[in-house]
């Protein structure tokens, strides 16, 4: 083979097109990204939707309105008198009707049976709107090389979500004891959703900018910023599990006031013998005490992290993190005036909103530590 001069070589090079490095990720057809990010979105917000309403259905005590799970033949209501009084009937044979609502008529079951209704529909759409975008990318070859495991990893978790909410509803339909659904079941069905949720927001995340962009990004990366931030989230998770075992044995309406619970710095309560291990789920003093405790700590954690973020060389970062920041101490206000009110309805859902926010806010700027943006000369977010 013939020597070519080095100049040569170089500008023949330089003419040719460059070979993408973002593989079948950039040489899908163009909007592949953008389109499952859009989907995804949609996605997030049905599951932002379904916290929610969950969130709203154990506040008014209409988890157990629904006593069998019926994945297919469950999307439709009681169509007429009989089918209301059958499943009237069925909810009349659990706990929870016998001692706490046995002066319940059928107008007052209908209210409870509507938020339990509306919250397995919405689970339906948030698969259904899955399926339905996975299939359309999948077919039509437009899910980037190495996304389809993950996109169909959220499916698999939705299906698992969705066995786990029955397992939770049976802890208190299947039971000679229990009144409500079992809390340490409650705290997994939403950490789950959680966890869920989080996957969606990262990966939306990671799609919003070319794959070339963020391999460049990453070289940028602040490690010790990133290594803070995954270990705050892992604590907001916890904190949210904690909240979940306070939702479930409803520790917030029982100890009021702030600072203090029921006038005591640490309640006399907090270990009683007969519960053994099981004060960890079903102490009201303990699972609350664990939760302010909890709370103050993540807060600390916040400061810490904030104030390393602020030596970051990048304005988006440093701008993720004070937003993350004032979630936090908007959330802590949030709290305390729950404890204060003993969580009415409302009060308690833009709490756990609350949490949803922080907990996306927390992962943002861990991907902003992660893959920072690149800057100007001036210093301006590209």
């Amino acid at each position: 083979m013939a020597k070519r001069p080095i100049f040569q070589d170089v500008t023949e090079d330089s003419a040719r097109p460059a070979t993408s490095t973002g593989g079948m990720i950039d040489a899908a057809p163009k909007g592949a990204r953008r389109a499952i990010r859009a989907w995804l979105v949609v996605l997030f917000v049905l599951v932002v939707a379904m916290i929610a309403l969950g969130g709203a259905t154990r506040l008014t005590g209409s988890g157990l309105s629904i006593t069998e799970w019926k994945p297919v033949t469950g999307v439709l209501p009681p169509m007429d008198e009989a089918g209301w009084q059958s499943e009237f009937e069925a909810y009349q044979q659990i706990p929870q009707y016998i001692e706490e609502n046995p002066d319940m008529d059928l107008a007052g079951f209908k209210q409870i049976y509507w938020w339990e209704w509306a919250h397995r529909l919405l689970g339906r759409l948030v698969g259904l709107v899955w399926a339905a975008g996975f299939i359309w990318f999948w077919a039509s070859k437009r899910i980037p090389v190495g996304w389809t495991p993950r996109l169909l990893g959220l499916g698999a978790l939705g299906g698992l979500q969705g066995a786990i909410g029955w397992w939770m509803v049976s802890s208190g339909v299947a039971t000679t004891t229990l009144t409500s659904v079992a809390s340490y079941r409650l705290a997994v069905h939403l950490g789950l959703a959680f966890a869920i949720l989080g996957l969606i927001a990262w990966y939306a995340l990671h799609l919003s900018r070319p794959e070339s962009a963020l391999m460049r990004a990453r070289r940028a990366g602040e490690p010790k910023l990133f290594s803070m931030s995954t270990g705050l989230m892992h604590l907001a998770f916890v904190q949210i599990l904690i909240g979940a075992l306070v939702a479930g044995i409803d520790a917030g309406r029982q100890y009021t006031g702030w600072p203090t619970m029921g006038g005591e710095w640490i309640p006399a309560a907090i270990w009683l013998p007969e519960l053994g291990w099981r004060n960890l789920f079903e102490n009201p003093a303990l699972v609350q005490f664990v939760h302010r405790m909890t709370g103050y700590l993540l807060a600390v954690f916040a400061v810490v992290v904030w104030l390393r973020a602020r030596r970051s060389p990048h304005p988006v970062t440093r701008g993720a993190f004070t937003v993350m920041i004032m979630a936090v101490a908007v959330q802590i206000l949030l709290g305390i005036m729950n404890v204060i009110h003993a969580s009415p309805l409302m009060l308690a859902l833009i709490h756990q909103l609350g949490a949803v926010a922080l907990f996306v806010l927390i992962l943002r700027a861990r991907h902003h530590a992660r893959y920072p943006h690149e800057t100007s000369l001036r210093g301006a977010g590209k």
